[in-house]
């Protein structure tokens, strides 16, 4: 049979992938294996180190900075989004929660609807530079009718997310970038990852790209500066790092952990089901974190029964996933 790291790179090589692999399994690192440029201008290549964009991976975060709230008293899952929206947003229902939004089940409107068309034609509704906080997102956070009761089904919702980071920094006056890294990041060891300017970006963060071999980046289609929904930058090791220390307790607590991590939602059209912030294998024990954006494609999973965690960051839309379907494959996830 063929190896792991066989498999892995004959995929890489087959579909011209560019980004980092990284498999442990049972403590030992299987895979860790970059391809690909980070700047096809200069033609600098990715690495191991390199901090790639993770997309919408940025949920479970936000998730996690939020139950830490609430596990300090600042906020409960039942508080309402309104007690601390005030004016603002007004056509978020009365009886949508903290944990409503959480688990996709809002109801809310959505600033991105993400089947209208391909990731890579969506626009932001305003100049992306505008967006460089959480309360600068009002604006486009505004003027989207609920679309069905709170609680009543799932819907996966970014707006969600964005509402979630608003309504951590009013209930704690800290900067929801701040509360990411100290409440997450931190007692993680995620050392390496955090918010980025797109404008900005330091030499080991690797550029998003449009295509698999074009020059086009996705500067002009994200913010400028992630919030809750989407936009921390991170390394393969720092993921490996995130998961050891959630279930180890270290970011919020196990019972919290087994909240989060326990199904609310069966998604059949992606073959899933969702907790609180993470994805869930469909019958399995298997938590996940996935981002698909313009320029950006990222998995990491924990399968804890087998011991086994992945993870996959490529610098182009669609560049992961054909290296994702043959570690799962190889896996028998």
């Amino acid at each position: 049979m063929q190896s792991l790291q066989g498999a892995v790179d004959e995929a890489a090589e087959r579909v011209g992938f560019s980004g980092v692999v990284r498999v442990d399994r049972a403590g030992a690192t299987e895979v860790l294996s970059a391809y690909g440029l980070a700047d096809r201008a200069h033609r600098v290549p990715n690495t191991v180190d390199t901090l790639f964009a993770t997309a919408s991976a940025t949920k479970g975060l936000t998730a996690l900075a939020v139950m830490s709230l609430v596990e300090d008293g600042t906020l409960e899952l039942t508080t309402p989004a309104r007690s601390l929206l005030g004016d603002d947003l007004p056509l978020i229902a009365d009886d949508v929660t903290i944990e409503h939004l959480l688990a996709h089940r809002s109801g809310i409107g959505d600033y991105l609807d993400e089947n209208a068309s391909g990731i890579n034609d969506h626009v932001m509704p305003v100049s992306v530079h505008e967006l460089a906080s959480t309360e600068q997102y009002l604006p486009v956070l505004d003027g989207h009718p609920t679309v069905f009761r709170a609680g009543e089904r799932f819907s996966y919702n970014n707006a969600g997310f964005v509402v979630l980071a608003l309504l951590a920094e009013r209930a704690s006056g800290e900067s929801f970038h701040e509360l990411v890294r100290t409440r997450v990041c931190e007692p993680a060891g995620m050392i390496d990852t955090t918010f980025l300017r797109s404008d900005e970006l330091p030499g080991r963060a690797a550029l998003g790209y449009l295509s698999a071999d074009g020059p086009r980046t996705n500067v002009f289609h994200l913010p400028v500066l992630g919030s809750g929904d989407g936009g921390i930058y991170a390394t393969s090791a720092d993921l490996n790092a995130f998961w050891d220390a959630l279930y180890d307790g270290r970011i919020v607590s196990p019972e919290n952990v087994a909240e989060m991590t326990r199904p609310r939602s069966d998604w059949p059209e992606e073959s899933r089901r969702y907790g609180l912030g993470f994805h869930l294998h469909a019958t399995g024990d298997a938590v996940f974190l996935e981002g698909y954006d313009a320029g950006v494609s990222f998995a990491s999973l924990r399968w804890p029964s087998e011991s086994v965690i992945y993870t996959v960051i490529s610098n182009w839309s669609d560049g992961a996933w054909p290296v994702v379907k043959v570690l799962k494959e190889h896996l028998g996830i």
